[in-house]
This record gives C-alpha cells, structure tokens and sequence, in this order.
C-alpha cells in the first residue's frame, strides 16, 4: 500500500505516459525543497477532470468545477487538479468560473503565494518557477504572487494565511504584501468565523504563536478579529510583579515560549489576561480588581464568537479562571488543595502557571509546591471512594433535596483532610449536623 508521495509518484507517471503533462504542485514542493515532510501531496496536470477520472476508476470528483479530482490507494490520497486560470471572485472565497488550460505557466499565476505557485517533477527534480518562488524561499520571504491587492481581494483568508505562513517557517513578510494586508485588513470581517479559527489555531500551534501575533498587530489584521487582544497593548502592570512591561508583552513572552503546544493551553495563554484592560485602574498601585472572573467571561464569549467547540471554550474558561490561585496554594486547607491538584486536564493549568512566572517575576515557588505535592499524593488520595451516595441518605433516613450535595460534599472534604475513612464514620458525620439536617426518625 504506498503512502501520499509513492502514490503521487505513480498517478504524475501514469498521467505521462497517457500523453499528458503532470507535476507536484503547491506546498509539497514548497515542503520538499525547504527539507521537510509534506503534509500532504498535489498533482497539477494538463488533462481534464474526465480524463483523470478514466485514468484512475474509483477517483472522486472532490471540485469538479474547479477541475479536481481525488485519487485513493487505500489510506494514502492525493488530489489531482487541472491546470486552470481563474475568473472573479464575487464571493472572495472561490473563483465563479474557471478555464481548463494546458500551460502550467497560466496555472501558477492564480495561487496565493510565490512559495506555493512551484512545481517539480518528481523523476528529475526539475523544479517549474515561473514567478521566482525559489529565492522567495531563499530569502525567507511571503510575496504574494502577482498583485497582492488582486491575491487578497480573491480570497480574504489570504490574509491571515499570509501570517500564518510567516509564522511557521519564520519568514517576513515582503513589504508590498504587508502594505496589502493592512488597507484590506478590514475586509477579514466578511470571512466565515470558522475559517478564521482555524487559521487562528494555526498561528497558534505551530511554531512561531508569538511572531505570528506581532505580525497580526502590524498588519492590522489583530484589531480586527481579536479586538480584545489588542486592546492589551499600553496597559500597565505593577514593576514589582511584570518588570517586563505591559500586558500585551507579557503575553507575546508566553506565547513565544510554547513549542506545538496543545490548542486549549495556547489559547489559556493569549487570554488569561484578557481581562486586564477593562479592569484597570490606579490607586495605591496599579490594580486590576476581578480581572479573572472578567477574563473568563471574556474568554467565553471571544471563543463563542470564533465558533470553538463547547469542550475547548469549558477548558480555556477554567484556565483562566484559575490561572491565578496558584499563589494561594501553600495556604490551601487540605481539601481544597487537592481539589484544585485534580482539575481535568491539571497539566496545562501547571504549565500555564509556568509559563505566566517565567515572563514576568520569573519566581517558581508555587509551581513547584504544586508539582511536589503532585508527586507525593496518590491519585487514590486525590480521588477517594466515595463513602456515601445519596440512596445512602435516604437508606439512613434522610428527606430527599437540595441540601443532599452539601452534605456529600462535607463527607467528601473530610475524607480529603483525613479526619473519616468509613461509611460509618461519614454517617455519623452527617447525623451530627443542624436539627433541621437529622435523619427522619430522630
């Protein structure tokens, strides 16, 4: 079963020696000649989509308007596309009507970026570069291909994939492509939230969060979608606690130390600090009083807005709702302590915690207090049994009602502290409370 290349490899010979012209096309050759692996592979050709179809039985229209067919060879597929010239975009998102052509030299002039407008022959390595992409990719540079205004005004995600792009391979972005972005940034508004998100996670996870943000504010591109953020910039903080400046450079500090970091963490670091703007004010110092709770009502609403699933905006939400009771951890009663310790996914509030210390004071000692007691507690001291349920209290004679979770919560922090370990010794907890709290038949 060959994998995406070894099929790519196959599908450009078999279109040959059909009689037509075919190449690997876009980011594979942008991916091989930068020395890394292809995510995935891209056959351009001069043969219509009927015409690859025949070649390859079982392949799937994926665009036949667009001329693009997808070849399987079990788990390994590759897309297949005709050389094409592109009409308008009334849209800004696709072209309403294409022209099949036979030269790949019309082919290359429709796509976004000169390092993604190569093609290459995977029998010779003849690279076609019809608009200099190679020393693009030399001089570790973005350049749109052609007019950058026309480029963008085609499809306004460009934009953002422009500094995403940047990002990852840690390019600039040409002058005349950057002046583009930024008189057509207000345009970003028109793109589906969906496809903003997931240039946004992108930036994010990748490599490069904290270069590709900077290149967000520069482009004017931040303001736009993450007005939030950007109104970070020029806000203050206590010397004494953020001796490396305001908000918005303690966060690109954090961001610039993620390393393909896990979605949730990345964006716990853009917005724990959300709230600080909004909450500033000055009077013995500078404070920012309830910027937590502010923050992760912000949080909600900012990754609701993107359309993040409901299980990604509950664990941004309680990163940053939490983010900052590390500091009360040592003075945790025992029960709240492991409480806090065993938090879903408790790992990125430690990490977060981390990376918030090292961009700032750069004082650990709550970290490791965390990580210590981390280590010396068991997970089943963390998660005890459960001594009682509530079939248990009304077994023991108990009215049931809402008064039902206080108590197993009283149960359950004393057994945390050590002071019970029985269903017995948890029912006699629970008889020894207020009148109004007894059994039925006392």
């Amino acid at each position: 079963m060959p994998d995406a290349q070894a099929l790519a490899g196959a599908i450009v010979r078999k279109l040959r020696e059909a009689g037509h012209r075919a190449y690997l096309a876009g980011g594979c050759v942008r991916d091989l000649l930068l020395g890394r692996a292809p995510k995935d592979y891209d056959v351009a050709t001069s043969a219509r989509p009927g015409e690859v179809s025949a070649l390859f039985p079982g392949s799937g229209l994926v665009g036949a308007h667009f001329g693009v067919v997808m070849v399987r060879d079990g788990a390994a597929q590759v897309e297949v596309a005709t050389f094409r010239s592109d009409g308008a975009y009334s849209d800004h998102r696709r072209p309403d009507e294409v022209t099949f052509e036979t030269d790949p030299r019309a082919d290359v002039q429709r796509r976004d970026f000169t390092i993604n407008s190569m093609m290459l022959d995977p029998e010779t390595g003849e690279v076609l570069d019809f608009v200099d992409g190679r020393g693009d990719l030399d001089r570790r540079l973005i350049r749109a291909t052609g007019d950058p205004r026309r480029r963008f005004a085609e499809d306004h995600l460009r934009m953002l994939r422009a500094v995403r792009f940047a990002a990852r391979f840690g390019f600039a972005v040409e002058d005349a492509t950057l002046a583009a972005i930024g008189d057509l940034s207000g345009e970003i508004a028109s793109v589906a939230a969906e496809r903003v998100r997931e240039e946004l996670v992108r930036i994010l996870i990748e490599g490069g969060a904290r270069r590709g943000f900077e290149l967000l504010d520069e482009s004017g591109l931040l303001a736009r979608i993450l007005p939030e953020v950007a109104a970070m910039k020029g806000v203050e903080q206590p010397p004494e606690f953020h001796p490396e400046g305001d908000v918005w450079i303690h966060t690109l500090l954090m961001l610039g130390k993620l390393d393909r970091p896990p979605l949730t963490l990345a964006l716990g670091v853009l917005l724990h600090d959300v709230g600080k703007p909004p909450t500033f004010r000055r009077a013995d110092r500078i404070r920012f009083d309830g910027h937590v709770e502010e923050g992760a009502r912000m949080a909600v609403e900012i990754l609701t807005r993107l359309r993040f699933p409901a299980e990604e905006i509950r664990q941004v939400e309680a990163l940053v709702a939490h983010h900052m009771r590390f500091k009360d951890a040592p003075r945790m009663k025992e029960s709240t302590l492991k409480r806090f310790l065993r938090m879903d996914r408790f790992d990125e509030h430690l990490e977060l915690h981390r990376l918030d210390c090292l961009s700032s004071h750069g004082m650990l000692g709550n970290w490791e207090f965390a990580m210590e007691k981390i280590r010396e507690t068991p997970p089943e001291a963390l998660r005890p049994l459960r001594l009682l349920s509530g079939d248990d209290l009304i077994a023991a004679g108990f009215r049931p009602g809402p008064e039902f979770r206080r108590w197993l919560d009283a149960v359950e922090t004393a057994q945390l502290e050590g002071r019970i370990s029985t269903r017995e010794e948890a029912l006699e907890l629970v008889r020894a409370g207020p009148p109004d709290q007894r059994p039925m038949d006392e």
